[in-house]
């Protein structure tokens, strides 16, 4: 089935986008959180994650109920809507995490499609081989074939109009994450959900996250609804999302809340440990941590549940907005600092730059650059490339001063971006807000531009007149061109 995801609005490889879900008669606007429903314990029910947090769409395990005594014949009789008593999309997983967990599960793909089909599951998925992170690449491409045989078996199976997901599978390599995702792709299914990466987010490996969802997106194209599964902490969604994926599933606001843990979108707080609640949430607003301590177990659980769904449902609306506004990146600068290692996943998002330029609107309102990161900005890689534009000749001042009648031509400087001519001076992205005291990086990065228009210009001679750029940045200039210092304003 095809020509049920379209995409809205874009900002980095991040965007808006109408997932359309036939079975369920609804359309999911992404990207969206998927709440993880266990079917034997609601710690939140599911009509009021739709009424109070306006879920769209949430996720279920069929494998649990296909093996329940006690829910398996009300699910084939009352079917998943009536069960859990939610109006919304209904996604089902297949038993993959059980199959991780402990090494069989005693049912097959057709078997669990079957089922998934018979209960009212509105997009369903095939038993995959969820591979862990740092295998030998010998198991990850075996276990790899067998996903791809699963996944064509699953093409295969009528399921109506119930959609299908194609995981992607190949552990940390990405050139097997990438071949996946074009494989999965090439399958004619439906939603792409990116498996396996739990054991790094656990782990806080979010610079190999990154690097997956970068190779699985090449693999993909555009037109691929990206679910990130196991993906759950408010912390990294915006990151996520620039990088684009779409669909985010969460069993945190619930495992987090069974152990008194409170969700922030910088990290985690234990409840033993707070004063104060730093939400504006109504659970944190009628509550006090005491309070919530006082409770017993089962009340305390909702309550924190709730609140770690108002927080997590909030970054979704956030992240929507800057999508729109176009300041995307700016929202993943500001959530990278609430950890080193999502500073490292910052870092790597941004070894992929190239790859998120394909997609990032060619004008906004305006950049802000706020940290060294963003002298590696998608808009940055898109000025250098175009300075292979110009084709320039005789002698050529590119300087942070005045313009000098003695030159053929005056270019001036913005680090990061480099030299441009003075008339895009007030054009997009040129207009970007900078610090006065910048980074390094900003200017070796314009540097970088400069010998990128030197090397495209063989025929023309080059002088730059600069305010005391670090030597770190004048190492990157060109050999030939002549250097000044300019005296400071």
């Amino acid at each position: 089935m095809t020509g049920h995801f379209e995409v809205r609005q874009y900002d980095a490889a991040g965007r808006l986008g109408e997932l359309t879900v036939p079975r369920a008669g609804v359309t999911v606007e992404t990207p969206a959180l998927l709440p993880v429903v266990n079917p034997h314990v609601q710690t939140v029910q599911p009509a009021t994650m739709e009424a109070e947090f306006g879920a769209e769409i949430l996720i279920t395990n069929s494998y649990v109920l296909h093996g329940s005594d006690e829910l398996r014949e009300p699910a084939e009789e009352r079917g998943l809507h009536d069960l859990l008593d939610f109006s919304g999309a209904i996604m089902t997983d297949s038993g993959s995490f059980q199959l991780a967990e402990y090494g069989d599960i005693d049912v097959t793909t057709e078997e669990i499609l079957a089922f998934q089909h018979a209960i009212g599951s509105d997009i369903g998925t095939p038993v995959d081989i969820p591979t862990p992170p740092d295998v030998s690449r010998e198991r990850a491409v075996e276990e790899l074939d067998t996903t791809q045989d699963r996944l064509a078996t699953a093409a295969g199976v009528d399921v109506g109009d119930m959609l299908v997901t194609a995981p992607i599978q190949g552990s940390t390599y990405p050139d097997l994450r990438e071949s996946a995702a074009a494989h999965a792709a090439a399958t004619g299914l439906d939603v792409f959900p990116i498996g396996a990466v739990v054991p790094l987010l656990n782990d806080y490996r979010y610079d190999e996250v990154v690097d997956v969802v970068a190779a699985a997106k090449r693999g993909l194209g555009e037109n691929a609804p990206v679910h990130l599964f196991g993906a759950g902490h408010p912390m990294m969604f915006a990151m996520a999302v620039a990088l684009g994926c779409d669909l985010f599933d969460s069993a945190a606001y619930a495992l987090y809340a069974r152990d008194d843990r409170y969700l922030t979108v910088r990290g985690t707080e234990h409840l033993d440990e707070m004063e104060h609640f730093p939400c504006s949430c109504p659970i944190c607003v009628e509550h006090t941590p005491a309070e919530v301590r006082s409770l017993d177990g089962d009340g305390r659980q909702e309550l924190l549940a709730r609140h770690n769904l108002h927080v997590t449902f909030g970054e979704m609306r956030t992240i929507k907005q800057a999508i729109r506004d176009g300041d995307l990146l700016e929202l993943v600068d500001a959530r990278a600092r609430g950890h080193p290692s999502m500073v490292d996943g910052l870092r790597a998002l941004y070894d992929h730059a190239a790859q998120l330029e394909e997609t990032d609107p060619v004008s906004k309102d305006a950049v802000f650059h706020v940290s060294a990161e963003s002298a590696r900005r998608p808009e940055v890689v898109r000025h250098h490339q175009r300075l292979d534009r110009f084709d320039l000749e005789g002698e050529i001042l590119l300087t942070e001063g005045d313009a000098r009648d003695a030159f053929d031509e005056s270019w001036r400087l913005k680090p990061p971006f480099g030299p441009y001519p003075p008339a895009l001076a007030e054009t997009y992205p040129l207009t970007a807000a900078t610090p006065t005291r910048l980074s390094r990086e900003a200017y070796e990065t314009a540097a970088d531009g400069i010998a990128r228009l030197v090397e495209c210009n063989p025929d023309a001679t080059f002088t730059l007149a600069h305010r005391n750029w670090p030597a770190t940045a004048l190492d990157r200039i060109p050999e030939g061109v002549d250097c000044e210092c300019l005296p400071d304003q």
